[in-house]
């Protein structure tokens, strides 16, 4: 279980012919796709999979995390 709330972006590549995965915290200048999978449902595995590695890694390393970009709804305040 992913302990985090990241975002997991998911696109059809017709060049590619299948889902590529991004994961925008993770991303950089030289790497932004992380996998892929033939269907949707597949590229999220993949993606909640790589997920969890990068975080071990990064806590293994003593990295810090990147932090989460939460996106807020439109027209809610805190006390609703």
């Amino acid at each position: 279980m992913i302990p985090a709330k990241y975002r997991i972006n998911i696109i059809w590549s017709e060049e590619d012919n299948c889902y590529l995965v991004e994961l925008p915290e993770f991303a950089t200048s030289i790497q932004s796709y992380f996998t892929h999978g033939d269907t949707y449902e597949e590229a999220l595995t993949n993606a909640q999979e790589v997920l969890e590695l990068l975080i071990e890694s990064h806590r293994e390393e003593g990295r810090k995390l990147p932090e989460p970009q939460v996106l807020q709804a439109l027209g809610r305040s805190s006390d609703q």
